[in-house]
């Protein structure tokens, strides 16, 4: 799935600022937070699926507002979750004041006057527009305005960054399913039962296999990390955690894989001089040839001939890099699909 990126590290310091700006009128006024003359790097990744629109946005604090005279001139009324994942947002409108730190989601509205105060941020946004979610307007609307600082709520961040991982491989015929499953999945977070969790236990899946993701690359270096610790650090029983990885070939293979994908990245750098066998044991596998073994099978060759192929400047690159072009867009015509 192609994304529009606008970054503004490519311009001169003094302009980055205003470009910023320009990127969101006239939907939102962007003001600076601080005048430090230090320039202003941001970048801000836009995915149009269909009805919804993800974006994510890495940039210096700011403050934003949503004025009457924006709304006149881009009556956009989409609901917005956001989630950062870095960074704190103050946002106040006419119903409330949301005060959300980093790893708590809330939901707010482009259909209503705002003004938000926002840190350094990294964070990730799913805009939902109003006719798409007419339904549950009643329940996204008494829920708006409001921080998610709940087990659920924390469950759904979790869902939005897989979801924004995943979305490079995502299809054209996948868009129909996906505007249900964000449905499902906010409905059950901001206004759960039991038939709404039973419609979401796809997407909450999904969320907790965010968790178990993020603790193992945490505690990757760590040989205190099994099977057992597992399901404790992510605070899931043990049956829900195999359930989990059962498709991964288990949790113990799961925890392997992601420290050889670790060590897959550490020998692409030319750069590193570490021995094999010390990045080996540094990520818990002692046994020089266990690991050799073990990576062959699961990359199809092995790490002295990936780390003489980085040497060469010939080693493979786990992540596309996705570069902006064309004409600049408006953020308000990204939300329309225009």
């Amino acid at each position: 799935m192609i994304s529009n990126v606008f970054t503004t590290q490519s311009l001169a310091a003094k302009d980055q600022f205003d470009a910023w700006r320009e990127r969101f009128r006239p939907v939102l006024e962007v003001m600076p937070n601080l005048e430090d003359g230090g320039g202003f790097q941001a970048e801000n990744r836009i995915w149009q699926l269909g009805d919804l629109v993800v974006s994510r946005v890495s940039a210096p604090a700011v403050r934003v507002a949503r004025t009457k005279a924006g709304l006149g001139r881009d009556p956009v009324d989409h609901w917005v979750v956001t989630y950062c994942s870095r960074g704190a947002t103050s946002i106040e409108t006419d119903k409330a004041l949301i005060q959300a730190p980093a790893g708590v989601p809330f939901l707010w509205s482009l259909g209503e006057m705002s003004e938000s105060e926002r840190t350094a941020v990294e964070r990730v946004q799913i805009f939902m527009p109003r006719d798409t979610f007419r339904e549950v307007a009643p329940l996204l609307d008494l829920a708006r305005g409001s921080a998610l600082d709940t087990p659920l709520g924390h469950l759904l961040g979790d869902y939005m960054l897989a979801l924004e991982r995943r979305l490079p491989a995502l299809k054209p015929d996948d868009l129909p399913r996906l505007s249900t499953a964000v449905r499902e999945m906010l409905i059950a977070c901001i206004a759960p039962s039991v038939e709404r969790l039973a419609n979401a236990r796809e997407q909450i899946d999904l969320g907790r296999l965010e968790r178990v993701r993020q603790t193992v690359r945490k505690h990757l270096r760590s040989p205190a990390l099994t099977p057992k610790s597992l399901g404790r650090l992510v605070g899931i029983s043990r049956s829900n955690l195999y359930r989990l990885l059962e498709d991964a070939g288990g949790v113990a293979q799961y925890i392997q894989r992601q420290r050889l994908l670790e060590a897959h990245a550490l020998l692409c750098h030319p750069g590193l001089t570490q021995p094999i066998s010390a990045i080996a044991e540094d990520l818990c596998i002692a046994d020089p040839s266990s690991f050799s073994r073990a990576f062959r099978r699961e990359f199809g060759y092995s790490p002295s001939a990936l780390r003489a192929a980085a040497a060469n400047g010939m080693a493979p690159s786990l992540l596309p890099v996705v570069r902006p072009g064309g004409k600049m867009v408006g953020f308000g015509e990204l939300l329309r699909g225009t």
